[in-house]
C-alpha cells in the first residue's frame, strides 16, 4: 500500500465508525491511533512522531479561549430555570396575540433574545415548549407549525452570539472570537426575518393554521403588559451589552476590554443576578446547572482529545495534501467549493451534532479555505448558518427529540388534550430546514451579511509611503563631526598648550 492511499482509507474509517453510533469521541482516539501503528509499521513516519501527541493535546487543552466554553454553559444552565423566559413568553404572547400567528411571532423574538443570553438550544426548546405549545394547541395552532417553530427558534441559539460553537468556531479558525460574534449578527437578524416573513405569508394564505388570540385571553393590557415586557427585555439586553460589548462582540464596537474568557465569567455573575432578581436562585438549582456544566464541558473535551488524536496521523500521511487536492480541484472557485462544502456539512449534520462537526471537519476544510482567498470569518458563520440545521433534521435532530418528550409529559399530565405524533412534528420541522438552508445561501453570494459589522481592514499602499525627518537630522554631516562622532569636547591646541604640564614623579 502506498501512503497517498491511506488518508482516504482512514476518512472512509471515520465515516464509517461515525454511523455505527459508537461514542465519537472513543472511536476518532482508537481509530487514530490504529492507524498510527499502521503508518510506523509501513514506514511513512517515525515512531517519535506519535511522541508529539501528549505535548498537543496539552497545547490544545491549554487554551484560554476554550475555557470560556464551561463560563457561557454555566451562564446559560442559570437562565434557564431562573424563570426567564417564562415571563418572556407570557407578556410577548398576550403583546401579540391578538394578530394572525401573534404567538409564532412571539416565540420567534423570545428565542432570539433568549439565544443572545443562554446559548443552549436544549433548555430553550424544552423551556419554550413547556410554555408555548399547550397555548397554542389550546387556541388552534397548526400542530405542525406549532412544532416547528419552537424547534427552529430554539436552535438559532446556535447563531446568535454568545454562541459556543462559534466560541470553536474561531479557535479552530485562529481568528477572534469578538470578530465572530460580530459577523453572526447579520445572519441572525436574517433568519428572523425570514422566520417571521414566514409567519406572515402563512397567516395571510391559511389563517386557521395561525389564529389571533381571542380577547379573553389577555389578561394584561396597556402600561401592565408593556412594563412586564420591559422587566424582561431591559435585564436581557443589559446582560449581553455587558458580555459581548466587553468582548468587542457587538456591531459598531471596535475594542474589547475583555477576553472571552472574562466576558463569561461575568456573563455567569450576571446570570446570578438576574437568578437573584426572579428570585429563582437557590443551591438546588446552581448544583443542577454546575453538573450541566460539567457534563458538557466533559463531552467538549473528550471530543476534542480524539479529533486531535485523529488529525495528528492523518496530518502525519499527508491526508491535508490529499483533502485540498480534492477541494481545490472543484469547478467554480470559491462558490463551488463553498457549495460542495455547505451540502458535505448538511448531510453531516444528520449523523453529528455541531461540536463533531467542528472539531473533526473544521480543520480539515479550513486550511483549503484559507489558501483559497476566502475570510475565515465569513467562512466560519457561514458553516455555523447550515449546522444549525444539525439539531432539525429527521430522523435525528435533538431538538425533535427534545419536542418529542415535552409533547408525551404534557399529554400524559393532561396539559394537552390530544397526544401530538412523531409523524407532526417531523413534517413540521421539514419547511424550517429549507428556511435554514435559504439563509445559507444567501450568505453564500451575499458576504455581506457577514462582513457588514466587522471592522474595515486599513490597507496602505506602499507606492505612496513617505518617509520624512525632521530638519535638524536631515543634513547629518552639518551637524555631527566625523572625527569626533560621539560628541566629546577635544580641547583645541591653544588650550592644549596653555594647560600646565604634570611634574614627573620623584623617584
Amino acid at each position: 500500500m502506498h501512503m497517498e492511499n491511506f488518508a482516504p482509507l482512514m476518512f472512509a474509517g471515520l465515516v464509517f465508525i461515525m454511523l455505527i453510533g459508537f461514542p465519537v469521541a472513543f472511536s476518532l482516539a482508537a481509530l487514530g491511533l490504529f492507524s498510527g501503528f499502521v503508518a510506523i509499521e509501513m514506514g511513512w513516519f517515525p515512531a517519535n512522531f506519535m511522541a508529539n501527541l501528549p505535548l498537543n493535546v496539552f497545547g490544545i487543552l491549554s487554551n484560554e479561549t476554550l475555557l470560556a466554553i464551561p463560563f457561557f454553559t454555566l451562564m446559560g444552565a442559570i437562565l434557564e430555570k431562573c424563570g426567564l423566559a417564562e415571563d418572556m413568553l407570557d407578556s410577548m404572547g398576550q403583546l401579540f396575540g391578538p394578530v394572525r400567528g401573534g404567538l409564532g411571532y412571539s416565540v420567534i423574538i423570545v428565542g432570539f433574545i433568549l439565544g443572545a443570553i443562554t446559548g443552549t438550544v436544549a433548555g430553550q426548546v424544552i423551556a419554550m415548549a413547556m410554555i408555548s405549545l399547550p397555548v397554542m394547541m389550546r387556541y388552534g395552532y397548526d400542530t405542525r407549525y406549532s412544532t416547528g417553530v419552537l424547534a427552529a427558534s430554539g436552535t438559532i441559539t446556535q447563531l446568535v452570539p454568545p454562541s459556543l460553537v462559534l466560541i470553536v468556531m474561531a479557535d479552530q479558525l485562529g481568528t477572534d472570537v469578538g470578530s465572530m460574534y460580530k459577523g453572526a449578527w447579520g445572519p441572525s437578524i436574517l433568519q428572523v426575518l425570514i422566520f417571521a416573513i414566514y409567519t406572515f405569508i402563512l397567516g395571510r394564505l391559511y389563517p386557521q393554521k395561525v389564529p389571533g388570540l381571542p380577547a379573553s385571553a389577555r389578561t394584561l393590557h396597556g402600561w401592565a403588559l408593556w412594563g412586564k415586557c420591559l422587566r424582561g427585555i431591559i435585564p436581557s439586553a443589559i446582560l449581553i451589552f455587558a458580555v459581548l460589548g466587553s468582548m468587542g462582540g457587538l456591531p459598531f464596537m471596535d475594542h474589547a476590554i475583555a477576553t472571552p474568557t472574562e466576558a463569561g465569567a461575568m456573563g455567569a455573575v450576571g446570570a446570578l443576578v438576574l437568578a437573584l432578581i426572579h428570585r429563582r436562585l437557590s443551591w438546588p438549582m446552581l448544583w443542577e446547572a454546575m453538573q450541566g456544566t460539567m457534563r458538557l464541558t466533559a463531552m467538549v473535551v473528550f471530543i476534542l482529545i480524539g479529533s486531535r488524536v485523529f488529525s495528528l496521523v492523518f496530518q502525519g500521511v499527508d491526508g491535508a495534501v490529499w483533502v485540498e487536492h480534492m477541494l481545490s480541484n472543484l469547478p467554480g472557485g470559491q462558490v463551488g467549493f463553498l457549495l460542495a462544502v455547505n451540502v458535505f456539512v448538511f448531510f453531516l449534520a444528520f449523523f453529528l451534532d455541531f461540536f463533531e462537526i467542528a472539531f473533526i471537519i473544521l480543520p480539515l476544510l479550513g486550511p483549503v479555505a484559507h489558501k483559497m482567498g476566502i475570510d475565515m470569518v465569513w467562512f466560519g458563520v457561514l458553516l455555523c448558518v447550515n449546522m444549525q440545521t444539525s439539531f432539525m433534521h429527521p430522523p435525528f435532530g435533538f431538538a425533535l427529540f427534545y419536542l418529542r418528550g415535552i409533547a408525551d409529559t404534557l399529554f400524559k399530565n393532561g396539559t394537552l388534550k390530544k397526544r401530538i405524533e412523531s409523524r407532526d412534528i417531523y413534517m413540521g420541522s421539514i419547511p424550517w430546514v429549507g428556511l435554514q438552508l435559504l439563509l445559507v445561501v444567501i450568505v453564500i453570494f451575499f458576504p455581506q451579511t457577514v462582513t457588514v459589522f466587522l471592522d474595515k481592514e486599513v490597507k496602505v499602499d506602499t507606492d505612496k509611503v513617505q518617509l520624512e525627518m525632521p530638519a535638524e537630522l536631515q543634513s547629518p554631516s552639518d551637524n555631527i563631526d566625523m572625527d569626533n562622532p560621539f560628541g566629546n569636547a577635544a580641547p583645541s591646541p591653544e588650550s592644549a598648550a596653555s594647560e600646565p604640564t604634570p611634574p614627573a614623579s620623584q623617584p
